[in-house]
């Protein structure tokens, strides 16, 4: 007997196998064999690594399903959510807590030159650290970092990453300097630095003037391989449709094989196949309802943009001219190519646009696709 649309829907088989928006990982996460036995070499030695892409290109799950394959414990610290030193501080002490036994942690605070107040939630078993404010905050964060040396087990060493590094900048003056003066002297530590300022990860990492100079050995993550993420949403369309290469062929003309939004498109595809048996324009059809979902997200993010950045964006949905050539100035009226640098710079740093082999793209197609039906109504 053959199933209806909602008992497919419930079956295990015809979950849907796309994921978006969270760390990706099995079932969900898509080849990368080459970034992974690359990363697994250097954190089976003594090397750091950083790891840079644009956001949304999948540093963190890939990061991620390397070291939970390993079976040694891992701190993660994001840093665009640390405000200052002392906040740096109490966060990894907080984190620190969690992967080792507490009396071991107790004993070495007593070598701290400044002592934090630990409070520990008998029945949730949180433990909440504070540092007094003084001036002498990067004590306390010295003696922090200190302790990643003395917590790590040489026969499981401990791996530290810090998600989108660059922000180090943002935190306090001095920072990068203290950090590299502490870190290079842990041999018994492998850490990891990520970010989506490739600029930035660069300046910080191969700029001989830099406190982090050759820290690391510094690998840049690009799209998926076109061929690979085929064979990937092939494998799993094929599953519920016949015409599975005309889709995935859709698909992918669209999202130019974007980790991100190629899983996200392929999800809502794989809802519409299931609930409404549309095979016919159904990749156009996912398009609208994603637009549908992110309307006023995208209002939001233009009503925030200056002229220049508008002129800039709407050119780039348009057009596949090279934005600082003659000829794109000269029609989407984006003055000098000064001006017009500064606005790729500027979109750049906010994930807007990205850098390709052939020029600049709007990095989000949806987003691009938005501008082009606003344009056009």
């Amino acid at each position: 007997m053959k199933k209806t649309n909602s008992e497919k829907y419930r079956s295990e088989k015809y979950r849907n196998p796309f994921k978006f928006g969270t760390i990706v990982d099995e079932p969900y996460f898509t080849n990368r064999k080459a970034e992974l036995s690359e990363i697994y070499s250097l954190l089976d030695s003594q090397v750091h690594l950083i790891l840079t892409s644009p956001r949304r290109y999948g540093k963190t799950s890939l990061i991620i399903k390397a070291v939970s394959n390993l079976k040694r414990p891992v701190l993660f610290c994001d840093l665009q959510l640390i405000t200052s030193k002392l906040d740096l501080a109490e966060q990894l002490l907080r984190k620190i807590y969690r992967l080792y036994p507490f009396e071991k942690i107790k004993n070495l605070l007593k070598t701290f030159r400044i002592i934090p107040t630990i409070a520990i939630n008998p029945v949730s078993n949180e433990v909440a650290i504070y540092f007094n404010p003084t001036e002498k905050n990067t004590e306390a964060l010295e003696d922090v970092l200190n302790l990643f040396q003395k917590v790590s087990d040489i026969r499981k060493p401990l791996i530290v990453i810090f998600d989108e590094f660059q922000d180090i900048r943002k935190i306090g003056p001095g920072l990068e300097k203290t950090m590299r003066s502490i870190l290079q002297h842990h041999d018994r530590v492998n850490y990891v630095f990520l970010g989506s300022q490739e600029s930035m990860i660069r300046d910080i990492f191969e700029n001989n003037r830099s406190p982090f100079y050759q820290f690391g050995k510094l690998i840049r993550l690009s799209k998926i391989p076109m061929n690979e993420f085929r064979v990937f949403l092939l494998n799993h369309f094929t599953l519920i449709i016949s015409e599975s290469e005309e889709v995935v062929d859709d698909i992918l003309n669209i999202t130019r094989a974007h980790p991100y939004y190629t899983q996200q498109l392929a999800f809502y595809v794989w809802e519409r196949l299931l609930l409404y048996n549309e095979v016919n324009a159904t990749v156009q059809n996912a398009i609208d309802q994603i637009l549908t979902v992110h309307s006023l997200d995208y209002d939001r993010i233009w009503g925030m943009l200056n002229r220049t950045d508008m002129q800039l964006l709407i050119g780039l949905a348009h057009s596949k001219l090279p934005p600082l050539s003659e000829e794109f100035a000269r029609l989407f009226k984006t003055g000098s190519s000064s001006t017009t640098y500064s606005a790729i710079s500027r979109l750049m740093s906010k994930g807007y646009i990205s850098q390709t082999d052939n020029g600049y793209e709007i990095e989000d197609p949806f987003f691009k696709r938005w501008i082009i039906n606003s344009r056009g109504n």
